[in-house]
């Protein structure tokens, strides 16, 4: 099903509250979030605190749009599978792709999540918002894993699906940030996500060994 482009309007909105999600990641990252205001970031982004306020209730929820950055790339490049293909392999696939890094731009974000998540282990209001933004993309995720998996698939199969992919990127991304590890090779993003995706498999039919045979 084709979906409309954006407009020039929304456009416009992605890429200020874009960049206001780099300048209040910039900011904790500098001062942490007890030591960064709405004011500060909306001047380092360039805009009105009125502005900020209009795309953001708190300084804390200004970060959503790069934390789901990555997870709508990753839904893009799964809902882009060939038809037919095996649920299982179709997620490896994306997950290692999204996360792989292959570029300074997707290496950059990545960067950019860790220090969040680090702000976050000190914040809870940052925690509830990484944990928003992991809850609507499972359920984004769903409808995704629905095409994959066909007419006749299980509904709770597909909802756990969603939710094993997403905790998986999730727990990675986590135990990611809490280490020293590179963006690329061993102990990566894209590494620990397929490890967990691979532990979190056997016990779902759309997910186990002979899914898609």
């Amino acid at each position: 099903m084709s979906t409309k482009p954006p407009s020039l309007t929304e456009r416009r909105k992605a890429a200020t509250q874009l960049d206001i999600a780099r300048a209040a990641a910039e900011l904790f990252t500098e001062h942490g979030p007890d030591g960064t205001t709405a004011e500060d970031i909306a001047l380092r982004a360039g805009v009105a605190l009125r502005t900020f306020y209009r795309y953001f209730r708190s300084k804390q929820d200004a970060v959503a749009p790069l934390l789901a950055g990555g997870a709508d790339r990753w839904r893009e490049s799964l809902a882009a599978a060939e038809p037919g293909s095996a649920v299982p392999t179709a997620l490896e696939r994306s997950i290692a792709e999204a996360l792989s890094a292959h570029d300074e731009e997707a290496a950059e974000g990545l960067r950019w999540t860790r220090g969040l998540l680090r702000a976050a282990a000190e914040d809870p209001a940052l925690r509830a918002v990484w944990y928003r933004v992991n809850q609507e993309s499972e359920e984004r995720l769903r409808a995704v894993v629905a095409g994959l998996a066909g007419p006749g698939a299980d509904p709770l199969e597909v909802r756990l699906t969603a939710a094993a992919a997403t905790d998986a990127i999730r727990v990675a991304l986590e135990a990611w940030a809490e280490s020293d590890a590179p963006v690329r090779g061993e102990g990566a993003p894209a590494e620990l996500a397929v490890r967990c995706l691979r532990e979190l498999m056997g016990g779902m039919r759309l997910l186990g060994p002979d899914a898609g045979e």
